[in-house]
């Protein structure tokens, strides 16, 4: 497993990561199936440490921070290949931007939110020390009312 800086050339591979509308859903919300280029592009143009991680040389997770300011990062777009999954790809992603999030941005608190019917995520967040803060109503792309559960780690509790 190999982390690093995302570059341009990782746009098409990272458009292929959700395989589902679902699975696009959980990580860019308001994008449209299958994922454009565009839409990766603008939002790695418009977030912080645009992060993926490869295996034997292929794209297999990405994640960034939508918020990086005030004491606070939030973890934004993560998605793990389907069959990256159990490789241990999510723990060794999100345990690197927690560390960005208080080494480097030097937040008091680092944030990422789950749809509640994400189950995988929801019992994945808290092994990191993540706590349910707030949830916000939010509608998915069938037009159905869906809850979006924000979490957060404080920096005094790793």
């Amino acid at each position: 497993m190999y982390l690093r800086d995302v570059r341009a050339e990782d746009i098409p591979e990272i458009c292929k990561l959700p395989k589902t509308r679902e699975e696009l859903f959980y990580c860019f919300p308001r994008a449209a199936f299958p994922l454009a280029g565009d839409e990766v592009r603008q939002g790695i143009e418009n977030r912080s440490d645009s992060t993926v991680i490869e295996i034997a040389g292929k794209v297999v997770a990405f994640a960034n921070f939508y918020r990086w300011k005030d004491g606070l990062c939030s973890i934004g777009n993560v998605v793990v290949a389907s069959d990256a999954r159990g490789l241990g790809v999510g723990r060794y992603l999100i345990n690197h931007m927690i560390r960005l999030g208080f080494e480097k941005h030097h937040a008091e608190a680092v944030s990422v939110s789950c749809f509640n019917r994400n189950a995988a995520g929801l019992l994945f967040y808290p092994k990191f020390g993540f706590r349910p803060y707030d949830i916000e109503q939010r509608i998915d792309y069938n037009g159905d009312r869906v809850a979006l559960i924000h979490l957060r780690v404080e920096n005094h509790a790793l």
